[in-house]
């Protein structure tokens, strides 16, 4: 008999976001033979390349490959607009997903961030994935380099760590295909800071570099159509 594949969602305001918050972790669950449904909701390059932008859509299919991510699902909302449509259109749009996917695992922007469109994701996140969605055992939160931490108040405070020694490379070389939203050293976008935050949070907890995460929420079912929640990299 042939062991249920893991359904892992994430859910990120732009792309990149996929990327920084939780790249290793995804590259974890694709080792492990997860099915990872990856969606970005807004076009992210409008506003600062204008409306022929710089390709993105190439870079978001190049890193999802190098992650090994199958599926991709680009709604193309506008970058930095989100604000301008009504918090159910997002919702809506989330739902549909997550009705399709059955996530047993999902990992999204942490609301407290300084960018607007990643606190209305969050928002929009936690109602398409609240617990009618009985699939789902698990959503987290990723922090995102260049907002999280510029932030106020700095509310963003991990219960989770997740080794990502093996993956760590694999993020850096996914990271490597935006190659508009990378920055010079000491900018956090830069592959030499990430790489720095990974191995400072892994030595919050003993892995050489890891991730970290917020639980959003867990749910232990006692019933035969959820197992007992998978935590991230699972």
């Amino acid at each position: 008999m042939t062991a249920e594949r893991t359904r892992v969602l994430v859910i990120a305001a732009h792309p990149d976001d996929e990327l920084l918050g939780c790249g290793g972790t995804v590259a974890r669950h694709t080792r492990a033979g997860a099915c990872v449904t990856s969606v970005i909701v807004c076009e992210g390059e409008s506003l600062r390349y204008g409306p022929g932008g710089v390709g993105q859509r190439s870079h978001v299919d190049s890193a999802a490959r190098v992650l090994g991510v199958e599926d991709v699902r680009l709604l193309a909302f506008p970058d930095q607009r989100l604000d301008t449509f009504t918090l159910t259109d997002v919702i809506g749009a989330l739902e549909r997903i997550v009705r399709e996917v059955q996530p047993q695992v999902v990992y999204g922007q942490y609301g407290g961030d300084v960018n607007r469109d990643h606190q209305l994701v969050f928002q929009a996140m936690m109602v398409a994935t609240r617990p009618t969605e009985r699939s789902i055992e698990s959503v987290y939160a990723f922090d995102t380099a260049s907002s999280t931490e510029w932030a106020y108040p700095r509310t963003f405070v991990p219960d989770t760590w997740v080794d990502i020694g093996d993956t760590l490379a694999t993020k850096l070389q996914a990271m490597a295909c935006y190659e508009s939203e990378l920055r010079d050293y000491p900018h956090p976008r830069s592959l030499e800071a990430l790489e720095y935050r990974a191995r400072a949070s892994g030595a919050q907890a003993c892995p050489s570099a890891a991730e970290v995460f917020m639980t959003d929420r867990r749910v232990f079912r006692d019933d035969a159509r959820a197992s007992v929640a998978r935590w991230p990299g699972d």
